[in-house]
């Protein structure tokens, strides 16, 4: 216990000296989480819009009124649809809208009209985003009735935010990418520094220094992960948590194990940092992707899906989201704490086995 302590110790406090490594893992887990949150929604922003008005009405203008900032720009006026449609092919507009010249005239006798919707599909999420949005707005001027009244009731984020969403996915990642690193960086900063043989050379049992150097990076990730939640989640984003904090403390460590597993097997192969974050990158890729961080799960093709069984990135987002978000009680959680404990257990195994056979 003794040696574990003093190599435990010891890795702490050479992170704490290397000044760099230091601001890369704040940068990550403050203001890279931050410009995640305030820098990307899925919602139109600043879309440019373009029209042609052949109607030359009060309903078309009133249509137009509707869009405004911040969401669009001031709407353009063109002379023609094929000025329209040149200005959409130089990429100067993202939407236009064309308003045939009985477009006012047919809504007022309630004949059947139409407004003509041009989109830049090469920005495609604002632009079908803004679809949804007109849809919204034209039906505002009609008299349709419907037989059945929708009542949306929305759960967990009742106010629709993209910005909780995208900060904890954001911040889910930086704690997976920076768990991979920072176990790799432990091992690899004796191979640069030709340190590696006099660590060879200690009298101590190899795993006792290979559980002390991982586990010490676990714990600084740790305190930056409650550093993250304290002043980015719960400071400026407002993320609420309905469920045990503690739980998910505890869910982040039984993760951060398979991490550093995958940590301890880049280690044993890379020669240098440069390698790597090249490994890291190449390795950790197909985990976030597999984790439906990005896309859903459901959304995959079915071979993918079955694939994203083995990533315990799933089961850790799954389990995050679910404590903060949903407020799901720890009992309910013991599922995730299995499946992630076996995979952590096998990961770090495995990371652990490969990196011994260099000593």
């Amino acid at each position: 216990m003794k040696a574990f302590l003093s190599i435990f110790f010891k890795e702490i406090l050479t992170f704490f000296r290397s000044w760099g490594l230091v601001l890369v893992v704040l940068y990550s887990f403050t203001l890279d989480v931050y410009i995640a949150g305030k820098g990307f929604e899925v919602k139109p922003r600043n879309v440019s819009v373009g029209y042609v008005d052949y109607s030359d009405g009060v309903i078309s203008k009133k249509i137009l009124s509707h869009l405004h900032k911040p969401e669009f720009q001031e709407p353009k006026r063109f002379n023609s649809q094929e000025e329209l449609s040149k200005a959409i092919f130089n990429k100067e507009i993202t939407v236009g809208l064309v308003f045939d010249s009985d477009f006012e005239k047919n809504l007022l006798k309630n004949k059947k009209t139409q407004v003509n919707v041009l989109l830049d599909s090469t920005a495609a999420a604002q632009a079908f985003l803004t679809l949804s949005y007109l849809q919204n707005i034209v039906l505002r001027f009609s008299d349709l009735k419907f037989p059945v009244d929708l009542k949306i009731h929305k759960l967990f984020n009742q106010n629709a935010d993209t910005k909780k969403f995208i900060s904890f996915a954001e911040f889910l990642s930086v704690v997976t990418l920076m768990g991979v690193i920072l176990s790799a960086v432990v091992f690899v900063r004796e191979k640069e520094r030709g340190t590696w043989d006099l660590m060879l050379l200690m009298p101590v049992d190899s795993k006792i220094i290979i559980l002390a150097k991982s586990i010490s990076q676990i714990v600084i990730i740790i305190a930056n992960v409650i550093i993250c939640v304290g002043l980015i989640l719960f400071a400026v984003f407002d993320i609420p948590i309905n469920g045990n904090f503690f739980s998910f403390i505890l869910l982040t460590f039984i993760f951060l194990f398979s991490i550093t597993g995958i940590g301890l097997f880049i280690a044993s192969v890379a020669s240098d940092m440069f390698k790597v974050a090249q490994m890291a990158v190449i390795i950790m890729m197909p985990m976030i992707f597999l984790s439906g961080a990005w896309t859903p799960i459901y959304s995959m093709h079915p071979i993918i899906q079955y694939l994203s069984y083995l990533s315990p990135l799933r089961y850790y987002i799954e389990g995050s989201i679910s404590i903060f978000f949903r407020g799901i009680p720890s009992v309910d959680l013991i599922p995730y704490f299995i499946v992630l404990s076996i995979l952590s257990f096998g990961l770090y195994l495995f990371g652990f086995r490969k990196i011994g056979r260099l000593f």
